[in-house]
């Protein structure tokens, strides 16, 4: 069954991003919906690739017209997700993976109420810090005050779990991979009915385990570690 929407979040410097590739390598019929911003690129980005980079006149131009999914502010650039790339991935048989932040991804749910939401967090505010300074490093130069600025972003983001279907704990990058694959599984299987595999089965309970219910010993030390209640 095509067409299944899956939304990502995750705050600034979680690895979301890696496993989004990673997932893209390991599973078939899934199109990535590549965001617009009015961000420069960093690094490497290319247009068309990780973005699509425009302008905050044109953003507002689209805005005005009705022609994004969801769109949000954040540290003062524009992000949005056009309204065509969901129709464009059902009409080519295909689901639809939208990486978006936690405001966009409730934009999402309430247009798109049967969205499969997921959720990755870092295990600790201090490997947080230690990946956003290495990307802060490769992108060439480390500002701190933009670092601290991110953490507190990332604990107020951490805060929305609840409102996802299922929680990703990005410390083992391969377990995670592995998780993400599952919970796309999982959710195909459940609204395409046929003869489970062994294998699909394994997959399934994996999937299982990170639904939101039933993750709660994995994310208690996290949310301790943010200073969080559980």
């Amino acid at each position: 069954m095509a067409g299944i929407l899956f939304i990502i979040s995750a705050p600034s410097g979680s690895g979301k991003s890696t496993l989004v590739n990673q997932l893209r390598s390991l599973v078939d019929n899934l199109e990535f919906s590549v965001s617009y911003t009015t961000r420069a690129p960093r690094g490497s980005e290319e247009e068309g690739r990780e973005y699509h980079f425009t302008t905050h006149e044109e953003f507002e131009r689209m805005v005005q017209n009705d022609e994004f999914l969801e769109h949000a502010e954040v540290f003062g650039n524009y992000y949005g997700t056009s309204r065509r790339s969901l129709a464009d991935a059902k009409a080519h048989g295909k689901d639809l993976l939208l990486d978006i932040d936690v405001q966009g991804a409730l934009q999402v749910r309430q247009r798109v109420p049967d969205a499969v939401s997921i959720f990755v967090m870092p295990p600790t505010p201090d490997i947080l810090a230690t990946r956003l300074r290495n990307r802060s490093r490769a992108e060439g130069g480390v500002e701190g005050e933009v670092i601290q600025r991110r953490l507190a972003k990332a604990k107020q983001e951490i805060e929305n779990y609840r409102e996802y279907s299922y929680i990703l704990v990005n410390d083992i990058l391969a377990q995670a991979e592995e998780e993400l694959s599952a919970i796309v599984t999982c959710e195909r299987i459940l609204r395409d009915e046929h003869h489970v595999t062994a294998e699909e089965d394994r997959l399934m309970t994996l999937a299982k385990g990170c639904r939101q219910e039933n993750a709660e010993n994995r994310l208690r030390p996290v949310l301790a570690a943010f200073g969080l209640p559980d």
